[in-house]
């Protein structure tokens, strides 16, 4: 940008791109090719060498990518972002980036289904142990750790509790250990800004509100530049000690001349590099489309879901609504601290007839649609215990917000009346 903004409107659309030089092109162009042509012998081997940063194979980077992650990482204040195949992959390769067999992770258990599925039982076959806490008590985090305690992770606004995560006085706690905290902010970008709180690394699925449109699935790493890994010393091993990927470069010495970027330059030239989850430039190319709008669109999710919510707040079926915007005590306290222009477009609620009533009531919806998403323009909805949480088991359900009755809203931007109409339907039904 010609000249920097705060501003989430202005970043959407600016950040990371003018014009293409050759062409004068507005648009970001869809570089379709696996690789790229070296200027000479020299520049080659610095790419390699990790002493300048430029395009060698798009599995690795590609520049319609680059674009959707310097916006990004303007948009959060981070350093700097990596995209990669989805947001499953993004929480993976963030946390693989600094742990290896042995080592272990501190979550909260206020997760989404396959993230929860991915640490407990992926990465424990993977010798990477994950040990869940109650994020209601911070300090649970400060009991869990020890000497092989590498990160800590949470998401932002969990899916599907919907109460925000503590991520202040989670972070401050790991920075007295030399431990980042890793958050999912998928449910709640521009609304929340978790490198404010103290997070380090951020992560999403692009899928959701990023994209918008359901059209393409990915994922996003973002840096924050903002935690001293050096100064973490052998807490963080795989960034202080000599790689062998590199002859026996260290992180965050080979990034010092580049900027505060060792955590996510390592994470393109180790896990992506030999893992290979990368983002498509097409997928990149719909995602920067979708972050144009998004400041606009997130609002509008927002200022609905709170209607969408006082009108189930005061339905003679509803026996309980979950919505931050609704919350009292500790968790709207959190709630009020982190966000800020509304509380998101997700609403869960339970109906006074338990299951077999949710199940009437998805079945009888005609505007909103029955798919296993959030995020898009559309009105969604979701029975999250026999969908996206079926692979836990009861007790793993109701400690990430999961109860049998359980029915998870994702309000899209369609008129709040027409959307009020077809839940009002649906409910008579129910």
């Amino acid at each position: 940008m010609t000249t920097e903004s705060k501003n989430p409107e202005t970043i959407a659309l600016h950040a990371g791109w003018r014009s293409d030089p050759t062409t004068n092109s507005v648009a970001v162009p869809i570089h379709q090719t696996t690789s790229y042509q070296f200027d000479s012998t020299e520049h080659a081997s610095n790419l390699f060498a990790l002493s300048e940063l430029g395009n060698i194979y798009s599995r690795i980077m590609n520049p319609t990518c680059d674009v959707l992650e310097q916006r990004i990482a303007a948009l959060e204040g981070g350093a700097a972002a990596l995209a990669v195949s989805s947001g499953q992959t993004a929480t993976a390769y963030a946390l693989q980036n600094i742990t290896k067999a042995g080592d272990n992770i501190v979550s909260s258990t206020d997760l989404y289904g396959g993230t929860w599925n991915q640490l407990s039982n992926t990465f424990k076959d993977m010798g990477i142990e994950v040990r869940f806490v109650d994020p209601k008590d911070p300090n649970a985090f400060a009991e869990a750790t020890d000497d092989k305690t590498r990160a800590y992770f949470a998401e932002t606004l969990p899916n599907p509790k919907l109460e925000v995560f503590p991520i202040k006085e989670v972070s401050d706690i790991g920075r007295k250990f030399g431990i980042p905290l890793i958050i999912d902010n998928t449910a709640a970008p521009v609304l929340c800004k978790p490198f404010e709180h103290g997070a380090a690394v951020i992560v999403y699925s692009t899928t959701k509100y990023i994209g918008g449109h359901g059209t393409s699935i990915g994922g996003l790493i973002v840096d924050g530049g903002n935690f001293d890994w050096a100064g973490a010393g052998d807490r963080q091993p795989a960034l202080n000690n000599p790689d062998p990927s590199y002859h026996g470069a260290v992180f965050t010495v080979a990034a010092a001349p580049l900027g505060p970027i060792a955590y996510i330059l390592k994470a393109r030239t180790t896990i992506l590099r030999d893992l290979g989850g990368a983002m498509s430039p097409m997928n990149a190319f719909q995602f920067i489309q979708g972050l144009e709008t998004l400041p606009l669109r997130i609002r509008e999710h927002s200022r609905n879901a709170q209607s969408v919510s006082e009108f189930l707040e005061k339905h003679e079926k509803v026996s309980k609504v979950i919505y931050p915007g609704l919350q009292s005590g500790e968790a709207r306290k959190r709630a009020d601290a982190c966000f800020k222009g509304g509380y998101s477009g997700l609403v869960g609620f339970e109906l006074t007839g338990g299951t077999e009533s949710g199940k009437k009531f998805i079945d009888s919806l005609e505007l909103l649609y029955h798919v296993a998403n959030i995020g898009d323009t559309r009105s969604l909805a979701i029975h999250p215990a026999s969908t996206t949480h079926s692979q836990l088991s009861e007790e793993q359900q109701i400690a990430s917000g999961v109860t049998p009755g359980y029915v998870r809203l994702s309000i899209g931007i369609e008129h709040i009346d027409d959307i009020l109409a077809d839940l009002s339907q649906a409910l008579d039904k129910a």
